[in-house]
Order: C-alpha cells, then structure tokens, then sequence
C-alpha cells in the first residue's frame, strides 16, 4: 500500500526531530468568479480545493526554529529574534513569524516539516496556504487564541511584507473558512460570507494548467491595484463618500472618464463589472443554473483578457478551446492573478475525458507543451489532524 502525504510528512519529521509532531492541514483554492476584487472591497466566489499542504510541527524548546520542506528537500534554521525578508519559501513562513511576533504573541520557536500537492505558480493559492497552515499550526500548539480571521490577516500581512505581493485577503480567507462541497460569496469589505452549496451531479470542475508560470511579486499584479487606486483618488474628488471600487457606479465612472485616462478608466470598469457578475453568480448557483453560471465565467475571461489585461495567449487559446462546445463546456475562464496558470472549467462530467483530449492536442500543436489536468473537489479549510498518518 502506498503511503500517504500525511505518513511521509510525519516519517519525515520523525526522523530529523525524535518526537512526535501536531499535524495540520492547509488548502489551495479556486475561484468561480471575482477575480482581482478582493483589493477593491468587492464580493468574490473562492472554495478550499481538495489540493493542500501537510504540517507537522511541535515546539523547539528554545528561540530556533527548524524547518524542513520536502517538497524541496531544504531545511533551514534561524532565530525568532532574526526575521527578515529573504528568498523563496521560507519567505512566507518567517512573514508569519513576524505578523506573531508584532501581536507580541510569539512564544517560543518551531521545529516543522511540511509538504503538499498544490502545483506552484497555477493560481491554487499554494503561498496562502502556506502561509494559513503555518499560521493555524502555530496559534494551535502555543494556545495563542487567535481567531481564523486574525490568522487570515496574518497570512496577508507575510505576503505583503516579506513576499512583497501586495494581495488582497481571498486566499487566505478560503483557505481557512473554506467548507466540503461549498463555495463561499466573500464580502470582502467586511469579511462577511455566505456558504453556497455546490451540489452538481451533471457538472464538474476542471482545472487545466498552461504551464506558464507567473511571479506576482514582480508582474503587473501590483500596477493593477495601482490603477485602481489611482482611479478611486479621481473618482473621490467628485464623490468624496466613495470608498472603494465596490461604490462606484458606472454613470460615476463615465462621469469622470477624461479625468481618468483611458487605461485608468478601462480596468475601473472592468473591476465594476466582475464585482456586479459575482453576485449574479451567487443567486444563479443558489438555482443551479449552469448555463447562466457558465456564461458569467466567459465574460469574466475575456473582461480580464481584453479590459484588465491580466491574460495571456496560452490562457485565451484554452478558453477558446472550452467556448468552441458551451454544451461539453459551459463555463471557463482564467483563474488566479493571471499572467499564466490555469483556466477553471466547468465542464459536463460524461464529457471530461474527451475535452482532456481535444485540449492536450490542440495545445501541444500550438504551443508545444503538455497541458495538466486537475479535477478539483471542494473541501474543508485549514485543519488538526489525528496524530495518525
């Protein structure tokens, strides 16, 4: 019998640490629609997915803390009192430190081991649930009290700090507050939510993966929030109650298109558009309309392509793909920041096998790459598990 991630994650630590770890787990996530409007106070549509990482972790006993990733075969040791922006993984993990150490919370150091299936750099979320788990192993194992909420501001602030990304809060919120089988309608003004079931027994979600690797850190991500909020100072002058994107209307932006600039006002329309098509998405998912779910998806895609500019030719020639048989493929677009990844698919379940196949050689002949395929089930948040692999 083969073993599973969460005995080869607790072997592994066993080995390096001699005793016996807490094991917790995080989740990726998809998003169904809402895309870049977490930073704008808008509604979103994310869920946990069945992809995720395993942490196993227990007290140092002193102010070291020693972490292994499997995945990479690294380990590296450091003090809590020596946190700093730094390379790669353990990036995130010491922005977690810090977002504890500034609450004066942060107790003592860790020894770690983790590992996890989330492809990197397909738009799952990996870097916030890398940081959630962390976040969630630590308030658990030194009884710190902090609520999901808390830690999912935690994991925003790693990102912000150390990472340099300057995300909103949707990843990390899904990958704590997610639940099996649900999506959930995320205000993101107010952290408020709605569980929407996601029951379909004609449908499922494809995720395909163009194999184009993003690097937000380094990308557009942050010139769009920019854009966005160099629009909102404009918009403000005349509206002075507006707060965000999420107030604007588009006799408001039209109003104040000259001033805007056509870049500026482009991408503020766009990010009142998808604001308006996630709620409408929410009451079509509460009626199981498919159809009108999946139409929203297109629009989405190419709104993000064509006014957002967050595309790429890999990413259109795949919703292409998906558009040609709206009957096979009711819904797709791009999903995560953009810039590469994948597209989300919402697809009839008798015809998986033969969209998988039409898409890996209409691909590989344009692009001369082999696209991969993950179904995607939605699961539960951040987690402890049984001390048993």
């Amino acid at each position: 019998m083969k073993p599973t991630q969460t005995h080869i994650i607790t072997q592994k630590f066993q080995e390096r640490f001699k005793k016996k770890p807490s094991l917790f787990v995080a989740p990726g996530r998809i998003n169904l629609i809402g895309e870049h409007i977490d930073y704008n106070e808008g509604f979103v549509m994310p869920a946990a997915i069945d992809k995720h990482f395993v942490f196993a972790v227990a007290p140092s006993g002193n102010e070291k803390c020693n972490i292994y990733a499997h995945d990479y075969e690294e380990g590296v040791s450091f003090s809590i009192h020596d946190l700093h922006p730094g390379e790669a993984w353990i990036n995130y993990l010491m922005g977690v430190l810090d977002g504890f150490r500034r609450k004066d919370l942060l107790k003592g150091g860790v020894d770690c081991v983790f590992g996890g299936n989330i492809p990197s750099g397909a738009g799952m979320a990996s870097s916030a649930a890398l940081c959630c788990g962390f976040g969630f192993a630590l308030n658990e194992i030194f009884s710190m009290g902090l609520d999901r909420k808390a830690l999912a501001q935690i994991a925003q602030y790693s990102e912000h700090e150390f990472a340099d990304v300057n995300c909103g809060i949707m990843d990390q919120y899904a990958s704590l507050f997610g639940e099996k089988n649900s999506a959930l309608l995320l205000d993101c003004r107010n952290l408020t939510y709605k569980v929407l079931p996601f029951h379909c027994s004609s449908h499922s979600l494809l995720l395909v993966d163009t194999k184009v690797k993003h690097a937000l850190g380094s990308t557009a991500y942050n010139d769009r929030r920019d854009a966005c909020e160099q629009g909102m100072k404009m918009i403000r002058k005349k509206h002075p109650l507006v707060n965000s994107l999420r107030d604007v209307t588009r006799t408001m932006l039209y109003e104040t298109q000259d001033q805007l600039g056509e870049d500026i006002f482009i991408k503020c329309l766009f990010i009142v558009a998808e604001i308006s098509r996630a709620q409408k998405a929410g009451e079509l998912l509460k009626r199981n309309d498919w159809k009108g779910f999946g139409e929203l998806m297109y629009e989405a895609h190419w709104g993000l392509s064509q006014a957002y500019e967050v595309s790429c030719e890999e990413l259109d020639y795949l919703v292409m793909l998906a558009e040609e048989d709206k009957g096979m493929v009711p819904g797709s677009r791009m999903m995560g920041g953009g810039f590469g990844g994948c597209t989300i698919n919402l697809i009839d379940k008798d015809k998986e096998d033969i969209f998988k196949e039409i898409v890996s050689q209409k691909y590989f002949a344009t692009f001369k790459k082999e696209p991969d395929f993950y179904s995607i089930k939605l699961s539960q948040g951040v987690h402890k598990l049984m001390n048993k692999p």
